[in-house]
């Protein structure tokens, strides 16, 4: 009304009535930090730090059920034979023959051009590809080496039979490959290897690792050793690096990090998390370099390395050679990925990154009227809190926040682990593709080679393709528990 008395609008009574989180806080935290008004100048009063008076809800975990994974020895053992399958397609796909044409053509007498195949060659490349199964048959042998004194050497004797046995074959095979062929063509046989020194053995992460404290619960095997601060390595750490990587690619990992939540009143517990989340990405980045040497490693002997010693009057199809290869590589990289990351490793990276949380960077001059702090490295911020951190505003994105927000790995290790099933779903969208793929070129194959090739992978694809979607069954319902102390099957921690 004209010349009544006006109330209090709608937008003063809401900002009068509610106290902000500057009133809360404080203009001086405790620990270091300060809060910025709307011109930029620190409030000089003082306060308790923010992790004191606005405390972050606990993260709560979902417990997963045990699925069962296939041990080491079952594992290899069913690689190994998948790509001796992929090798026996690939000789096909080079030395098929027209075997229905009278026997009066010799060449047409078999399936196969048997007289053309390099046995030499075929049996290296077994070797070669045995290399893992030969090592985790030793490995196991070693673990079970208790009992009496008889069967212990009968067991060193087996090993060392075993291990004699493959050098002697790999070196018989060498002679006469040297023999046969030139100097070129015996490059490609050991090129893998000469490509896996440079590449992973002077790549290591930091000059100088950083060892977990004794409140992470890491194994000492996942310990990394301390190099030399210098930026050339001594011959000793080569040495040393080359044996640790040659070792780690004959054996899966025998070990599995644990992680372990720290009380949220510790007044260290950011500091444990991050150093967790530093051995964890260590771990996961060791893991994926094993993943990809390897699959790309089987891909090579099985499907390129063929290629490399066919006469050059020997005619075959090109095309559907380097598809072969393609495929070869996928199948052995997601069957590498379903047994060194499973499920329960998968878990455990989602939970370090429930932990770690993520921060948004801002424009400048965005929510200039929000109060701003100064970021501490030893508070754990909530959701929604600014903070500046190198002349940069950002944002708590994650419910529990005590990543570097500068650090891109953080940022990174967040997006890829705060949604547990990223890594499954990611494999089982591969794998599926290329069933689909492999059924749709099964449907328009013309050739009896392309048919029987493309029939015995996908007998191996049906498997690898099944436990993907057993446990993203499994996960799903698990994951898809609300998240609250009370229910069955959840832990708050």
């Amino acid at each position: 009304m004209p010349g009544g008395r006006r109330g209090p609008s709608r937008q003063q009574l809401s900002r009068s009535a509610l106290p902000s989180l500057q009133t809360l806080v404080g203009g001086n935290l405790g620990n270091g930090t300060g809060l910025r008004n709307r011109s930029s100048n620190s409030v000089g009063l003082s306060a308790p730090p923010l992790s004191a008076l606005i405390t972050p809800e606990p993260v709560r975990h979902s417990k997963i059920p045990e699925l069962p994974l296939d041990s080491s020895l079952l594992f290899e053992f069913l690689l190994f034979l998948y790509l001796l399958v992929a090798l026996f397609v690939q000789y096909i796909n080079i030395y098929r023959t027209v075997w229905w044409y009278p026997y009066s053509h010799p060449a047409a007498s078999t399936s196969l051009n048997f007289h053309l195949m390099d046995y030499h060659l075929a049996i290296f490349i077994t070797v070669m590809l045995a290399r893992r199964l030969v090592w985790t048959i030793v490995s196991e042998v070693s673990q079970s080496s208790g009992g009496s004194l008889l069967r212990y050497v009968v067991l060193i004797a087996a090993r060392l039979s075993l291990l004699t046995m493959c050098g002697w074959v790999l070196c018989w095979t060498l002679v006469n490959l040297c023999k046969n062929h030139s100097v070129l063509n015996l490059l490609f046989l050991g090129y893998p290897f000469g490509v896996y020194v440079p590449l992973c053995c002077f790549h290591q992460e930091g000059g100088k690792s950083q060892t977990a404290p004794p409140d992470c619960d890491y194994p000492a095997d996942h310990q990394q050793t301390e190099l030399t601060e210098t930026p050339f390595f001594r011959p000793r750490d080569f040495l040393f690096l080359l044996r640790e990587n040659l070792r780690e690619q004959f054996s899966s990992p025998p070990h599995m990090p644990i992680h372990t939540c720290p009380p949220h009143t510790h007044s260290h517990t950011p500091e444990l998390i991050r150093a967790e989340v530093e051995e964890l990405k260590s771990d996961f980045n060791r893991r994926i370099k094993e993943v990809l040497f390897n699959s790309l490693f089987s891909a090579y002997y099985v499907a390129f390395l063929p290629l490399c010693f066919v006469k050059s009057t020997q005619y075959y199809d090109m095309r559907w050679s380097c598809e072969h290869l393609i495929m070869v590589w996928i199948n052995a990289f997601v069957m590498l990925m379903s047994q060194l990351l499973p499920p329960s490793y998968c878990d455990l990276l989602h939970r370090s990154a429930a932990h770690l949380g993520r921060w948004q960077k801002l424009e400048h001059g965005s929510y200039s009227n929000a109060p701003q702090h100064v970021w501490s490295e030893s508070t754990i911020w909530p959701q929604g809190v600014l903070v500046r951190h190198s002349r940069s505003l950002y944002k708590a994105v994650g419910p529990y926040n005590v990543a570097l927000p500068s650090d891109v790995s953080h940022a990174r290790f967040y997006f890829l682990f705060h949604k547990p099933l990223r890594i499954l779903n990611l494999l089982i969208w591969i794998e599926s593709s290329v069933v689909l793929y492999q059924l749709y070129s099964l449907l328009r194959s013309e050739r009896w080679n392309h048919t029987l090739s493309l029939g015995l992978i996908l007998c191996c694809n049906y498997y690898v393709l099944f436990k993907l979607l057993r446990d993203r069954i499994v996960l799903g319902k698990a994951y898809s528990y609300p998240l609250s102390s009370n229910s069955l099957g959840l832990k708050s921690q």
